[in-house]
């Protein structure tokens, strides 16, 4: 186990989502703009510093996510390895990847975690994700008063993004505000539930 000397340098790059059949592969939600480039940056650290290799895996189950990926993991030989592994986030040192250069670029991973608030103040909940399921990216938003959202991850609807204070500023669409004073229609406070 190698622990990360600076853990403020670590980008969230994925996580692990399960099994995958029962030869110890493992379905993999990947946090990189390409879900595939996850692969290229090796190796990969948990929370506590241990190393995981990646490797291409095979097909994703049909109706998965775009961003879901089947993975080989090194060491990982049977169905119990590869359960074992759910929910745990992999990181990478920021200085492996490119320079972005520009003081307000930001990466997807830098978004994981940060909190959504309403242009009044309101707190919406914490990105889990960002997702794209073809149509652009949407924010994943989860653990908020009224459940989880999905947010199209666009300048309109997120105008103020502040990555040193791990805040997103929102204006909330109107198929999400529903009617006026109510804050959210029925579907809009489901749940989206666990991310397959």
């Amino acid at each position: 186990m190698v622990q990360a000397s600076n853990p403020s340098n670590l980008l969230c790059v994925g996580q692990f989502a399960g099994a995958h059949g029962v030869r110890g592969l493992v379905r993999f939600h990947s946090y990189t703009g390409a879900p595939k480039d996850v692969l290229r940056y090796q190796p990969l650290r948990d929370e506590q510093g241990q190393e995981f290799r990646l490797a291409p895996g095979g097909q994703a189950p049909k109706g998965s996510k775009g961003d879901v990926l089947v993975v080989r993991v090194a060491g990982v030989e049977d169905r119990n390895a590869a359960q074992a592994l759910n929910g745990r986030r992999l990181y990478v040192d920021r200085a492996v990847l490119p320079d972005l250069g520009d003081e307000d670029d930001f990466y997807h991973a830098d978004l994981i975690g940060c909190q959504c608030v309403t242009e009044a103040g309101d707190r919406l909940g914490q990105v889990r994700a960002i997702h794209d399921f073809g149509a652009g990216d949407v924010l994943e938003v989860v653990n908020g008063p009224k459940g989880g959202l999905y947010l199209p991850f666009t300048k309109a609807v997120v105008p103020v993004i502040s990555i040193a204070e791990r805040r997103l500023t929102v204006r909330l669409p109107e198929e999400v505000m529903g009617e006026p004073g109510r804050g959210g229609d029925d579907e809009a406070d489901a749940d989206p539930g666990e991310a397959a």
